[in-house]
């Protein structure tokens, strides 16, 4: 079996669905953040039973709401002093720039060289909107 320690101060990023760990390690551009960062994969869990997690020790700003656009279950753990002393679930973004790719061919978003930008139109269903053409899209797990 193999341990990984607590972390001191940072941030666990809990209860992400098994395979997506590294995608979020990609998203959140921790190849090149100062951070020590732990990734664990299929680690075993009673509701999931597999999930991936990420450690992140003196985790600085990072803006994590994006990450409900691909696990909305995703959990931050904030950690002090080796104590968990906040924790919740990531909140759908209100505006998300160049993560979801609008499909309309006719859109200016994809013929000229401007970010792909969509606003959330109903948090309850989480419908986006592009910004440029107004078409909607369905979001939630990998599905933008």
């Amino acid at each position: 079996m193999l341990t990984v320690n607590s972390i001191t101060n940072g941030v666990v990023i809990d209860h992400i669905k098994a395979g997506l760990g590294y995608r979020i390690y990609q998203l959140l551009d921790l190849a090149k953040s100062p951070y020590s960062v732990a990734l664990l994969m299929n680690v075993s869990s009673a509701k999931e039973g597999k999930k991936d997690i990420l450690k992140i020790e003196q985790a600085g700003e990072l803006d994590y709401s994006i990450l409900s656009l691909l696990d909305p279950q995703i959990t931050i753990n904030e950690i002090k002093d080796e104590q968990v002393v906040n924790k919740y679930k990531v909140q759908f973004p209100n505006e998300v720039y160049d993560f979801i790719k609008c499909k309309n061919p006719r859109c200016i978003s994809n013929h000229q060289n401007i970010k792909q930008h969509f606003h959330l139109m109903n948090p309850k269903t989480v419908i986006y909107r592009c910004h440029y053409c107004d078409n909607l899209y369905k979001c939630g797990g990998q599905e933008c």
